[in-house]
């Protein structure tokens, strides 16, 4: 049996943080729309900055049914610290860590192990989105600089981030094998972070833009080889969608929690709203979903532990958990009325948070789409086999 009690454990510590301390930070980050730079060294002492980074670089170095438990937790009550959470591991310190070589894992990942510093991934352009290998975004070698010259859309934690991890074009092929990966300070010349995106949900999130305007990016600061970004990002992409499927249970399981809660305290008829079927199989329905899907979203982290082939569960995954999520959202409004409506109730927010989930890291369409084809090479190699 893979389940252990050291990860109830740990989710009742997570829990008791992210409601004592992440929670009323929530408050004030969703009406401020920004960040709270104040749950940085916070989140740093939980460990849960650097959940994918291994010790010897200073990480707390979790195994992944931790780090998704830690995003779910979080997320539950605040979407914008999960996808940040999510970001930092997933998306910032994996590519350096899987193809970086040393002098590049002391230099950049034993920061966010001692301090914190966080590190985005761009990867997004306005016309390269589910599109990846549409990257416009190029880099020529001149000497022992590449020059960088571009933009990036929609990338998380860039202001409050000490380093980016991003792709350009290198070749002019048009395909995808001209893609490569630069780490990328912001203190380099031509390099510059963007406005804020105004985003329907996730508003308390780091969201900007990016922009390489000759920028120079020193010749060792190339992640892995020539050609090689777009595999790097679809294997890191791989591993991200387990933490967005566990911010989508987040949320979910957050939306359930104050739908019931809702349901329990207030009454129609003289008796509680969980009594009347038509409430109480809702509740039905949101609890069974949830539970599904996070079979599929604990299953896919335990086949990452194993090193075992996990790209094909990670995607239903994330597919299924991220339309359970609206799932719950969807019927936590319709349990709560008018309420939900209501800030107070925070179901909304939650609402408005969970709607990502179904597009960042692959919209609901790519997540078919690696699903299907996948199914159609198991089904080749089974015909191949009789």
């Amino acid at each position: 049996m893979w389940w252990d009690k050291k990860y109830e454990t740990f989710r009742a510590e997570i829990r008791e943080f992210a409601e004592h301390t992440v929670a009323p930070i929530a408050v004030r980050m969703v009406e401020d729309g920004k960040f709270d730079l104040s749950l940085i060294p916070l989140l740093h002492q939980r460990g849960l900055l650097t959940m994918v980074l291994p010790k010897k670089y200073g990480g707390a170095e979790f195994d992944t049914m931790q780090y998704t438990i830690g995003v779910e937790e979080i997320s539950r009550v605040c979407g914008s610290t999960g996808i940040t959470l999510a970001a930092c591991n997933s998306l910032g310190i994996f590519p350096i860590l899987a193809f970086g070589t040393e002098a590049q894992k002391e230099k950049y990942l034993r920061p966010a192990g001692e301090r914190g510093a966080l590190i985005a991934f761009g990867l997004t352009e306005p016309g390269a989105g589910s599109d990846a290998g549409g990257t416009k975004t190029t880099a020529v070698l001149k000497g022992d600089k590449w020059i960088l010259n571009g933009s990036k859309c929609f990338i998380t934690n860039p202001t409050i981030g000490d380093f980016v991890v991003a792709t350009a074009r290198t070749d002019n092929k048009g395909d995808a094998h001209d893609i490569s990966s630069f780490i990328v300070e912001k203190s380099f010349p031509g390099f510059s972070v963007g406005k804020k995106e105004n985003k329907l949900g996730l508003r308390g999130s780091d969201t900007a833009m990016l922009h390489f305007e000759d920028a120079e990016i020193p010749k060792e600061n190339l992640l892995g080889k020539i050609g090689e970004g777009f595999k790097q990002f679809m294997i890191t992409l791989d591993g991200g969608r387990i933490s967005i499927g566990a911010m989508a249970l987040g949320l979910g399981q957050g939306a359930f929690d104050l739908a019931a809660e809702y349901a329990d305290t207030h009454s129609a008829g003289g008796k509680p709203l969980a009594y009347s079927e038509g409430i109480a199989f809702k509740l039905a329905s949101m609890a069974t979903r949830l539970e599904a899907s996070r079979h599929l979203v604990y299953t896919s982290a335990v086949m990452k532990d194993r090193k075992e082939p996990f790209a094909k569960q990670s995607a239903m995954a994330k597919l299924d958990a991220s339309e359970t999520g609206r799932f719950c959202a969807e019927e936590a409004l319709g349990i709560m009325g008018l309420d939900g409506f209501d800030a107070r109730y925070k179901v909304e927010c939650i609402w408005r948070d969970v709607k990502l989930c179904e597009i960042g890291e692959g919209t609901s369409e790519i997540q078919r789409l690696v699903i299907s084809r996948a199914l159609a090479r198991d089904r080749l190699v089974q015909r191949n086999k009789q």
